[in-house]
């Protein structure tokens, strides 16, 4: 695993999630003051990044108007991201 600076044009959601906008509002308040403490998890299959969790903080840093965010990058088969969309 490693961190890296993703563009967020760059990572695919996959599964679409409702968020807490409540909790993407003070995200988006922590992150101006602090930045980003926990980068969001993704998996990369074939050199695309896939993410699954971490919804609120991408919402957030997104709505704030960045192009990267910072990403805990594990490299994973075809068959490991198929069991994440199952």
């Amino acid at each position: 695993m490693r961190i890296e600076e993703i563009p967020l044009k760059e990572i695919r959601r996959p599964l679409p999630r409702e968020n807490d906008q409540a909790k993407v509002a003070a995200l988006m308040q922590s992150i101006k003051e602090i930045g980003l403490l926990e980068p969001i998890d993704v998996l990369e299959v074939d050199g695309k990044f896939y993410g699954f969790s971490g919804c609120h903080r991408f919402e957030a840093v997104q709505r704030l108007g960045y192009e990267t965010i910072r990403c805990k990058v594990r490299r994973a088969t075809r068959s490991v991201l198929a069991s994440h969309l199952a």
